[in-house]
């Protein structure tokens, strides 16, 4: 390894998946190679990170992965660490400041913390901070070489990564106006997405939704701008990254940059998916959940944590699933696997004596059976769990409540019956009345509104989540666009809704309707058939590509007549001969394998605020039908709870008035 690299040397990247490849990078591109090649002593190693590199290494590998590539001690820069003047240390951090400060203070002068030193940024380091570590004169000779890895980002599914910024939509959609600390939160996150493309050695198409405002004459405002600033960002970043060995001088990929406001409903409605359900109903931790299990030792329960993640194959069939389908599917994998294990059905013996033989089997089973029923048990107490409280909390009126509010089959009326003959909980309320500005975007403009939050009986913090919904203004639509590219009024004494039904898609289970706009927006993207007035290409800012007669369509699907499903309502019972996609025998029982062996380029989805379990259901449905792998990307992973937080957030709490100061708050 050279003084200095910035290199991105994984190629052959065409048969691995997303957090495969992020994972070969790092144990492979950069563990691996920290080492001696002509040293015969032992070759283990110390591998230092900052706040943020832990989280990244923690998404794609495992401590036994980081273990295997002979590292005996991981530990974080800004902490006091022993020395160990007889080890290598390699350190894999951001380009700040305070790191390289850090890494001079445990390399630089008589003592050293570490023998010698390899240094892995995870992001482009400027020249200044090049500068201030080769001026020090006693590190050179220490360090055995630096690299900018170029891997900046939060694999959390194969599928999908984040830039872990939490706060965007606070900073980007927020009541007042911060610009500055707006273009901040977009620079940063530009600099992590771009560090995706390098990783993959993917040079993307990167197309972005226009701003809203199509009268010249209007004033276009900062959040109307917002893909179209990240756009520009993340393509100066990568104009940087064509100067790499091995990165893409022609576009290899689609990149579509999107914000909270395309969909201001997949946040908040039920989605009625086994992985959903469990994040939105059950209290999990991430993806830690903690089970309380009959203990092994005497006749009490223990706790144990469990984590819902891809090595579990049973997680990794069923978590994209139809809950009702989820448990009947359960139910039959227990009943088959107690039929067929020899130890489950010597164990199920009603007092009978067993002989010499029945117990040998036994004995052979049980490692197996133990662990078998272990994750079968797990997911059957899941899966009840999640029933049980679908039924305590009267979920299904709720769920289709706002299922027909989305698809226009439900108005004011019905909520306000709603509310007064239902028992709902404030949490209910608040995510349906969301529902309901987003779809009567009007109502802000009406005393209605205010009445229906009385009749609700809210308190005035659980407003702010209703009421700050206008800052997230739908886009243009090209579903609800007239030829002119103008969108259409709506006619209020007509039903209306967000969504129309798909044509070829009917809903095999009650409560499946639903489907994110992005599964709408992909297809078109896959088909060329995005509008470009609407989503326009960074990649040809000629006027010319803003015509119909560029190389991306222009053409607009026509929109699907929009009819009301209250005529044939599927059922929450299993179908007949029905496939969603998810069954035993499809696509999530395959090898990882058979999804990268795609005829198409990779696209990629980013969306700005926050993305949604809905919408990672969406990219691993389409990458099976499209035959084209299609990586989700987002400032954060956001559960209803979480994001209905973030929205209250919006507008600053009001300061107290002299009535509520209290004597504690006083000074003395």
């Amino acid at each position: 390894m050279s003084m200095f690299d910035s290199d991105t040397s994984s190629q052959g990247n065409g048969d691995k998946h997303f957090r495969q490849i992020s994972r070969d990078r790092l144990l492979y591109e950069m563990i691996r190679s920290a080492k001696r090649p002509d040293s015969k002593s032992s070759n283990w190693k110390v591998l230092i990170m900052d706040r943020v590199t832990v989280k990244i290494m923690s998404c794609s590998c495992k401590m036994a992965d980081i273990t295997d590539e002979g590292v005996s001690l991981v530990e974080q820069i800004h902490k006091r660490r022993q020395p160990l003047p007889s080890m290598d240390a390699v350190y894999y951090i951001q380009p700040t400041k305070e790191n390289v400060d850090f890494l001079l203070a445990d390399m630089a002068g008589k003592a050293p913390l570490y023998k010698e030193a390899y240094v892995f940024f995870s992001s482009s380091v400027s020249k200044e901070l090049v500068a201030d570590i080769k001026k020090e004169p006693t590190i050179k000779c220490r360090l055995r070489g630096m690299k900018e890895m170029n891997l900046e980002y939060f694999a959390i599914d194969n599928q999908c990564f984040i830039t872990d910024h939490g706060s965007a939509l606070e900073e980007l959609y927020g009541d007042e106006e911060f610009s500055r600390k707006g273009d901040e939160c977009l620079t940063a996150m530009a600099n992590r997405i771009a560090t995706v493309f390098a990783s993959m050695l993917e040079f993307p198409f990167v197309r972005y939704r226009a701003a809203k405002s199509l009268d010249p004459t209007t004033m276009t405002t900062f959040c109307d701008l917002i893909p179209t600033k990240l756009a520009a960002a993340v393509w100066n970043n990568l104009m940087k990254y064509k100067t790499l060995n091995h990165f893409p001088q022609i576009e290899t990929c689609d990149l579509l940059i999107l914000d909270r406001s395309i969909d201001q409903i997949a946040p908040v409605i039920h989605e009625w998916t086994y992985d959903a359900m469990c994040h939105d109903l059950l209290e999990m931790e991430g993806n830690k959940y903690v089970h309380v299990v009959p203990s092994k030792i005497g006749d009490g329960y223990e706790r144990k944590e469990v984590f819902l993640e891809d090595h579990d194959p049973v997680w990794l069939e069923l978590r994209h699933s139809h809950i009702a389908d989820a448990s009947e599917r359960l139910h039959d994998k227990m009943t088959n696997f107690v039929s067929r294990n020899k130890a489950a059905q010597m164990h199920g013996r009603d007092g009978g004596e067993m002989s010499t033989r029945d117990l040998q089997k036994m004995v052979q089973a049980l490692p197996q059976y133990n662990e078998q029923m272990d994750k079968l048990s797990l997911h059957v107490d899941l899966a009840g769990k999640i029933n049980g409280i679908i039924r305590e909390m009267g979920l299904r009126e709720v769920g289709q409540l706002e299922q027909d509010l989305v698809f226009g089959d439900a108005g004011t009326k019905d909520i306000i019956k709603f509310l007064k003959e239902q028992d709902a909980t404030d949490e209910q309320k608040i995510r349906l009345l969301m529902i309901y500005v987003a779809t009567h975007p009007e109502k802000f403009e009406t005393d209605k509104l205010a009445k229906i939050l009385e009749l609700a009986d809210l308190l005035p913090e659980d407003m702010k989540a209703i009421y700050n919904m206008r800052f997230l203004e739908s886009a243009p639509d090209s579903m609800n666009t007239s030829n002119s590219g103008f969108p259409l009024k709506f006619d209020n004494k007509k039903r209306r809704g967000l969504r129309k039904d798909r044509p070829g898609e009917e809903a095999a289970w009650q409560l499946s309707r639903f489907y994110p706009i992005i599964e709408e927006l992909i297809e078109k993207l896959s088909k060329n058939e995005l509008p470009v007035n609407e989503y326009p290409c960074m990649n040809d800012p000629s006027p010319t590509f803003h015509g119909a007669s560029h190389s991306v369509s222009a053409r607009v699907l026509d929109a699907p007549a929009a009819h009301s499903m209250r005529s044939r309502r599927a059922t929450w019972a299993r179908p007949r001969n029905s496939d969603d996609g998810y069954s035993s025998d499809s696509i999530l029982r395959r090898s990882a394998s058979e999804f990268i062996k795609r005829r198409g380029k990779r696209i990629f989805v980013f969306i700005v605020g926050g993305a949604t379990r809905s919408e990672m259901r969406v990219i691993h449905k389409l990458t099976a039908k499209l035959s084209r792998e299609i990586i989700l990307g987002s400032s954060s992973l956001d559960d209803p709870a979480q994001f209905i937080e973030k929205v209250k957030a919006l507008t600053p709490d009001p300061p107290p008035t002299e009535e509520e100061i209290a004597i504690d708050d006083l000074e003395i």
